[in-house]
């Protein structure tokens, strides 16, 4: 669902959908109509749709929910692992595909980016739920709460994914400089 997503909505708003990309997009500056404000708004946005939508699931399943945390056998060592590294790669290729001048697609974006959401949760699924997302981060714990579950975890997952975005916009700023170089009114450009 996120690939139609990015398709349905990426004229409209940057496909804004998870707070750790649009900190990642915001730390590359790259994007001169994302400022701090509408970054701000756009995540207080996301966070409010990803705990709307876990409270819409418990409604759904007569108030059952899913406690978020390291799944059994694992370690909050191995959910740091897991959400930082993969959120990174999510972010890196947001930023690839959707951000750098250069190496922008201009169709399958949407698709790549998915792809990153479906390997991520394959992946890391078993051990720590493979969120990727602060926003589905605060949506779980905030729909576990009804159970008796903490709302703490979220503020651990979205500071792992956070960093996995900020991580990922320096390693963009470091890989990608070649934009800056190849713009009409750089001295590098031909």
């Amino acid at each position: 669902s996120l690939t139609s997503m990015i398709y349905a909505l990426g004229d409209v708003s940057g496909a804004h959908f998870n707070p750790a990309v649009t900190v990642a997009i915001l730390a590359t500056g790259r994007c001169r109509d994302l400022t701090v404000s509408k970054a701000c708004f756009y995540m207080a946005v996301q966070i409010l749709g990803g705990i709307s939508a876990s409270f819409s699931y418990a409604y759904v399943y007569s108030g059952k929910s899913f406690a978020l945390g390291p799944a059994p056998g694992f370690t909050w060592a191995s959910v740091t692992v897991a959400e930082v590294v993969f959120t990174f790669v999510l972010c890196y290729v947001v930023l690839c595909v959707a951000v750098s001048e250069r190496t922008k697609a201009s169709h399958l974006f949407g698709l790549a980016i998915g792809s990153c959401v479906t390997v991520g949760g394959c992946a890391i699924g078993g051990i720590s739920g493979g969120s990727l997302n602060p926003a589905v981060s605060c949506g779980i714990a905030g729909a576990q709460i009804l159970n008796g579950g903490y709302f703490y975890k979220a503020l651990i997952y979205s500071a792992l994914e956070l960093a996995g975005g900020v991580a990922a916009a320096g390693a963009f700023k470091v890989t990608h400089e070649i934009d800056k170089m190849t713009q009409p009114d750089s001295k590098w450009s031909a």
